[in-house]
């Protein structure tokens, strides 16, 4: 069996592309923090909750903090690199708005006033990233858009 493509969209998969996880995340985001809230509000068993908060911890996602030491309570913060995936989130979010919910469940309010309607721009020309606007470059060696090439 050959490899599969080199991808950092599996990379990241590994890392948050469970269900569960990315719950956690929307509720990180939300504010909510505790192991109890947690379980709570995303209806995940306790042990595979426990076991994907531990995952996000190791990957570097979460930060685990003490705020109780008789019985030892935590705390799940974002790291700088958990806070990088609240656009991917509010991505998410409006495609299901989009094409799943009658009535999108939450709205986030821009700081404009506006509710806020997420879109991928270019950094440098701040143009949307349209699909007609992208061309694929490849950069891991004997791979182009076809698959692997054949040496």
């Amino acid at each position: 069996m050959a490899s599969p493509r080199p991808c950092s969209i599996a990379d990241t998969l590994s890392v948050i592309g469970e269900k569960y996880s990315l719950l956690v995340l929307r509720e990180v985001f939300f504010g909510v923090r505790r192991f109890n809230d947690l379980a709570r509000n995303i209806g995940a068993p306790r042990d595979v909750l426990t076991v994907r908060l531990n995952h996000l911890v190791e990957a570097g996602v979460l930060r685990k903090t003490l705020y109780s030491e008789r019985p030892p309570r935590f705390e799940y913060e974002p790291t700088a690199a958990g806070r990088e995936l609240q656009p991917v989130l509010l991505t998410l979010l409006r495609w299901g708005d989009r094409h799943l919910a009658d009535r999108p469940p939450v709205v986030f309010e821009h700081s404009c006033g506006a509710d806020l309607d997420p879109v991928v721009v270019c950094r440098h020309c701040a143009a949307e990233a349209a699909p007609a606007s992208l061309t694929p470059r490849f950069q891991a060696q004997g791979w182009n858009a076809a698959g692997a090439v054949s040496g």
